[in-house]
């Protein structure tokens, strides 16, 4: 397969293509071995994606008639730079894709929305065995930060 970054198209989901990215999610789920989401988490996707007040947004990718590839993000802001945080929640290449200057397109149109919303920076999460993306995001310029990430999930507030 040649580079097909000059290929993708990007396109901001709606209730046409809301399918196709749930399928993306699907695929997903199976490389990180979690389960996918279930029936009313994909109805909550498509509310919080799709209303007039969306709680993230997301963008598909496209070569030719196919989605290939997509991003989930959303704002936060930084109270020390008194700026917004573009939070990367999620950013996927089907695996056939992969290595064809796509998800490098798919990281470019975040920083350029970051630009556009002028934000301080770009944050995201890497799991600690996924040494591809590790090296994906350092070429791309990112830097591992020396914090420690926590959670607390719904059962525990």
């Amino acid at each position: 397969m040649d580079k097909k970054e000059n290929l993708v198209v990007i396109e901001k989901v709606n209730a046409e293509t809301f399918n196709d990215f749930l399928g993306l999610i699907n695929e997903l789920a199976g490389y990180e071995k979690l389960a996918p989401p279930d029936e009313e988490a994909k109805i909550r996707l498509q509310r919080d994606c799709l209303s007039d007040n969306p709680k993230y947004q997301a963008f598909i990718g496209k070569v030719g008639d196919k989605y290939v590839s997509y991003v989930i993000f959303f704002f936060t802001y930084s109270s020390f730079l008194a700026l917004p945080t573009l939070f990367l929640e999620d950013i996927f290449v089907l695996e056939d894709y992969r290595r064809h200057g796509i998800g490098k397109k798919m990281f470019d149109f975040l920083k350029e929305t970051a630009k556009y919303e002028r934000c301080g920076r770009i944050e995201f999460t890497v799991l600690k065995w996924n040494k591809i993306a590790q090296e994906f995001y350092e070429k791309n310029k990112a830097q591992r930060l020396k914090w420690h990430l926590y959670r607390l999930v719904k059962e525990d507030f």
